[in-house]
């Protein structure tokens, strides 16, 4: 059983990508590629994973995004060495910041107001070191100090989340779902993976990976599958079952597919949006990122995933916005933020030592 695309989907992925990239066809028409949601969308693909996290939060304050967007802009500005600009984007988000706070913590369930105040300080503070490293035109302190910062603006952005957005289908309230974010560490014999894993966008598909992570189902697993910039997979158990067997019902753990779409509050649960006519649809969670985390399923059943999961290779400069052929067709999860390096060095035969939740477990709801 193939539990991704065979080698010829492979070779499309990378032809439309290669092709519209550099502005040849390669003999499809443009209205062809149009009517199957290929046609190049304006702006550029987001491939920083804790920035496409970010925007995955299902919280709606203008104010905090704007902040966020100044200080993400930054990376495109320092890349093009606009000084100017970068000074302007601080500013900007500095005078948002101080003039529109009260709007910024009215989002904030009371709750979570004062440890939502102390972080507002936080961010208020790290601006001085940011404009700084700006002034000295110091690339490596802005680079920290901004990652800093967007890692307190992202701390404060799931502050205002009151309970979880949505709920599961019934067909799907048998499994395990994360509701919230849960963070793990998985330890191969080539250096460590820190993933977060976004039960915000993928309940089900998070809740399942996380209570088998929980499980040890992980630990000592080989990867089973490696081709270079495509995917890395693992989670086939020893023996000839595919996928995980429930020791409480004896039977195989089905996981359905589960997209969500941009704009809509909820998944899109047991069709790829591709067999829906949904072409043009983005995900919440896209294949623009190195490392995207997804489930595997056998191709022809959008309810077959279960243990399976592979991580996305693909070189993200390649991939503009839309234009992913997995995009839509697997559930994406979560992304490696810690040891692209190690990412690119695992290969078919090597092993996962242990792999563990360290933060978010509380966030796994059991059936």
């Amino acid at each position: 059983m193939r539990f991704i695309q065979p080698w010829f989907q492979k070779l499309t992925l990378l032809l439309v990508c290669f092709s519209l990239s550099t502005g040849l066809l390669i003999g499809w028409p443009a209205t062809a590629l149009a009517a199957r949601g290929y046609g190049l969308p304006p702006g550029n693909a987001v491939t920083d994973p804790e920035a496409i996290l970010r925007q995955a939060l299902p919280i709606d304050n203008q104010p905090i995004r704007q902040i966020q967007a100044n200080l993400e802009g930054i990376s495109e500005r320092l890349r093009e060495k606009r000084w100017g600009a970068i000074d302007s984007d601080i500013s900007k988000a500095r005078k948002v910041l101080n003039s529109r706070q009260s709007e910024i913590l009215a989002s904030v369930p009371e709750g979570q107001k004062a440890a939502a105040q102390t972080l507002v300080k936080s961010i208020q503070a790290e601006f001085t070191p940011l404009k700084t490293a700006a002034d000295a035109e110091d690339r490596e302190q802005l680079n920290q100090s901004k990652s800093k910062l967007l890692s307190l603006v992202g701390e404060l952005e799931a502050a205002m989340i009151p309970k979880f957005p949505f709920e599961v289908p019934a067909d799907y309230r048998n499994l395990p779902q994360l509701k919230g974010r849960a963070v793990v560490e998985m330890t191969t014999d080539k250096g460590l993976l820190k993933m977060v894993v976004d039960g915000y966008s993928a309940p089900v598909t998070a809740g399942n990976f996380v209570d088998l992570v929980q499980k040890g189902f992980y630990d000592g697993l080989e990867f089973t599958r490696s081709e270079a910039s495509y995917v890395l997979q693992t989670g086939d158990p020893p023996g000839p079952e595919e996928g995980f067997i429930d020791p409480a019902t004896d039977e195989y753990r089905a996981v359905p597919l589960e997209v969500l779409v941009k704009g809509e509050s909820k998944p899109v649960y047991g069709t790829t949006l591709e067999a829906a006519g949904r072409y043009r649809d983005q995900p919440v969670l896209p294949f623009s990122a190195y490392g995207a985390l997804a489930m595997a399923r056998p191709g022809d059943d959008p309810n077959g995933g279960s243990s399976q999961f592979f991580f996305f290779l693909f070189d993200p400069a390649l991939t503009p916005p839309g234009l992913n052929l997995l995009d839509g067709r697997y559930s994406t999860f979560g992304y490696v933020v810690e040891g692209k390096e190690v990412l690119e060095k695992l290969k078919q035969g090597d092993k996962i030592e242990t792999a563990k939740v360290v933060q978010g477990a509380d966030h796994l709801v059991q059936p």
